[in-house]
């Protein structure tokens, strides 16, 4: 199929720059990236993952987490096993 569509957006260069930085370690140009999500779209017939709003402590916990607060932190992955049986 030929690419010959242009697509213009205006994105937050902060988020353009972090999404370029993993696209480079995954050797996919932003382009690149831009036509598998699109691809997605139409083959899906919609937005290729779930869009929620989260609730009140989803969000708080998200931006605790974000800002490194209240982590729990363990020294084996049997330590985080026995700690989730509990």
């Amino acid at each position: 199929m030929a690419r010959t569509a242009t697509i213009q957006a205006r994105i937050d260069p902060e988020i353009k720059a972090q999404a370029q930085e993993i696209l480079n370690t995954l050797n996919i140009t932003l382009s690149e990236a831009i036509s598998m999500y699109l691809t997605q779209v139409a083959l899906q017939k919609g937005i290729p993952f779930e869009l929620k709003i989260p609730n009140e402590l989803k969000a708080d916990t998200l931006k605790k987490s974000e800002a490194g607060l209240e982590l729990n932190e363990v020294d084996s992955v049997d330590e985080l096993f026995e700690e989730l049986e509990k």
